[in-house]
């Protein structure tokens, strides 16, 4: 079966030469991905593209910076994305990482992909360090 995109990060692979996204859903799921971590004016032809999750972590952990991640998920989720009905945002610190040590946001959106008729969740950890 052909490759719908490359798989990212790239890798090699011995059968297709670079690891290839076979499945409609996974390749949802990468391009939503791609959107979070994505900061607003990174995409160079198209500056509103993007959350940029990262920008939020030296935020205060408090109800209206998870409303306003929230809002702008969605968001950018209907203007890019519209085949995507995101039913769920919930946004927490990394639990495992002592306050001190490191900022961090773990992100986890269910989605549901309506052409597919597939729900699924995305979760995605993002600290200081990546």
């Amino acid at each position: 079966m052909p490759g719908l995109a490359p798989k990212l990060p790239l890798s090699i692979d011995n059968i297709d030469g670079h690891a290839l996204i076979k499945s409609y859903s996974e390749l949802v799921t990468q391009n939503l991905k791609n959107l979070i971590l994505t900061a607003p004016g990174e995409r160079v032809m198209d500056p509103t593209f993007g959350v940029g999750i990262r920008n939020y972590l030296f935020e205060h952990n408090i109800s209206e910076i998870h409303q306003q991640i929230t809002a702008h998920i969605t968001r950018q989720v209907s203007k890019y994305m519209p085949f995507l009905e995101v039913s769920a945002v919930v946004l927490s610190p990394k639990e495992d990482v002592p306050d001190n040590e490191l900022n961090s946001i773990e992100v986890r959106i269910k989605y549901f992909i309506k052409p597919l008729n597939v729900t699924d969740i995305l979760n995605i950890t993002v600290n200081q360090t990546n």
